[in-house]
């Protein structure tokens, strides 16, 4: 497989890209051998990765860390919402701007009400700035050039929502309705053609069709040694080890505790990084006291607390706590 099509989930930049740090540290997310895989039958396919797994198991992060293993820019990202139609993933149009304008006898040509949006976006860039020049600004930056577009939590949004995107998804081309049907399609070369990451928390079932065209992973939760890693890297300054492994095993508690919401990945890393920070107010151990005091940060529902303070009550009665 070639380096321009190739995952490895490590965290490394290509050479000769810009490797400042972004917001997200892509660079701190490691993906196991089975999600490298995907992602790179994906790639190879030039089909939408689409993934599922619980909330918080770095699904939507999974975008950043292929575009900037990619030596891409930042994904272009669309969160999708229980309106949401299936073109607003290309563009958005001002309909309420351009009669307000008309009202007002300004200018109402339909390209000052567009709104390009993700995958619009980086269909656009996939064509020379001379070519799109009627539609984007590019603003001088680069083009053509290769995205990665984030469509999140496509379950939310109306069932016609993935019917209606089955063949522009595919294909890679969208049309806009308000400048005469004008059609713009996706550079077909593979150096050009976007990335698609599709997540899904499972909330409502996909439409067979639209699974026919992804190519599918769930992405497992993980368990206390991959934990381990994650911390490892994403907290580097928790170096107490035995805070960290009386952690791992009260949140694996919690995570047997069958609670009605059971904490994720990112609940853990934050609980962990409180703890850390209030560790010194209990002789630098995870006291019962403590576990109960953060609890708040892996406990988000109300029906979950007795169930919580009974899991903190058997970890401590039977030593597994405050190591």
């Amino acid at each position: 497989m070639d380096t321009l099509n190739r995952y490895t989930g490590d965290g490394k930049r290509p050479p000769k890209t810009d490797a400042t740090p972004w917001p997200t540290r892509p660079d701190r997310y490691r993906a196991d051998d089975a999600l490298v895989k995907a992602v790179n039958v994906a790639l190879l396919l030039g089909r939408p990765l689409l993934l599922t797994g619980e909330p918080g198991t770095g699904k939507t992060e999974l975008a950043y860390s292929v575009a900037w293993e990619l030596g891409l820019e930042e994904p272009y990202r669309f969160d999708t919402r229980s309106t949401s139609e299936s073109r607003q993933l290309f563009y958005t149009f001002d309909a309420l701007g351009r009669f307000h304008a008309a009202n007002n006898k300004g200018d109402v040509s339909p390209r000052l009400f567009l709104q390009f949006q993700a995958l619009g976006l980086a269909i656009l860039r996939t064509r020379a700035a001379k070519e799109v020049a009627d539609l984007v600004d590019l603003d001088g930056r680069p083009s053509p050039v290769r995205s990665v577009v984030l469509v999140d939590e496509v379950d939310k949004a109306p069932r016609d929502f993935p019917n209606d995107l089955l063949a522009a998804i595919d294909q890679l081309y969208f049309s806009v309705a308000e400048l005469a049907g004008r059609r713009v399609e996706s550079a077909r070369e593979r150096e050009w053609r976007p990335v698609v990451i599709v997540t899904s928390n499972s909330e409502r079932a996909l439409p067979d069709a639209f699974l026919r065209r992804c190519i599918y992973h769930h992405v497992e939760f993980p368990d206390a040694k991959r934990l381990r890693e994650i911390v490892d890297i994403r907290l580097p300054g928790v170096t107490d080890g035995p805070l960290v492994e009386a952690a791992l095993d009260l949140f694996g508690r919690f995570r047997a505790a069958q609670l009605r919401k059971s904490p994720a990945t990112a609940e853990f890393l934050d609980w962990l990084a409180a703890l850390n920070e209030m560790k010194k107010d209990h002789g630098g151990r995870l006291t019962k006291e403590l576990a109960t005091a953060t609890v708040g940060v892996l406990v988000k529902r109300n029906d979950d607390r007795d169930a919580a303070r009974e899991t903190i009550e058997a970890a401590f009665a039977s030593g597994a706590g405050g190591r």
